[in-house]
């Protein structure tokens, strides 16, 4: 079956290739962004705590178009919307993970992240240049191609579009229900 052709682009091809930002198993919400900072709203501030206490050199040192890479189960713990935004507004655009906690997935999809499923992260390393096509359905890290697996169109094209918001303002309004008279 061929691979119907993705809304996003790629990043193989960028000037200044992104970095891989290798975690484990089990990174949960409260790691991503502590609870403390839950009273800010702002990606870009948000950015500034993202893996405070976990791994410190994330908020510093990411880059616009860096890639997220984990193993099992990201973003477990709460439903909180703070941890994607967080993400986004350090500049990552794209998270490769063996699993990730549902909550986690629709909410980084609902703030303009993708969520990319590689059955085996293992073998990409901290630090490799990497680049994602979603089309072709790989991931390249380190010079070695990482299968991923298809993403609906429909969820690239509320990523495209920056986020759920975005996307619902571009829709069309459809008549649901129309008014009828009755007759007596």
């Amino acid at each position: 079956m061929a691979r119907k052709k993705t809304v996003l682009k790629s990043a193989t091809a960028m000037e200044n290739p992104p970095r891989v930002w290798k975690f484990g198993d089990d990174i949960d919400t409260d790691q991503i962004i502590p609870g403390r900072f839950l009273t800010i709203y702002d990606p870009r501030e948000l950015a500034l705590h993202a893996f405070e206490g976990t791994r410190d050199e994330f908020a510093r040192q990411a880059k616009e178009g860096d890639i997220l890479v984990a193993g099992r189960n990201f973003g477990c713990g709460s439903s909180r919307e703070h941890a994607p935004l967080a993400l986004k507004g350090a500049g990552i655009r794209v998270i490769v993970a063996e699993s990730f906690a549902r909550i986690f997935y629709r909410n980084a999809v609902n703030v303009g992240l993708l969520p990319l499923v590689c059955r085996d992260t293992s073998g990409i390393s901290d630090g490799e240049e990497a680049g994602v096509d979603p089309g072709a359905g790989v991931l390249v890290a380190g010079g070695r191609s990482h299968p991923l697996e298809e993403v609906p169109r429909f969820l690239q094209e509320i990523v495209a579009a920056g986020g759920l918001v975005e996307y619902a303002r571009g829709l069309e309004e459809v008549t649901t229900c129309r008014k009828t008279t009755r007759s007596r």
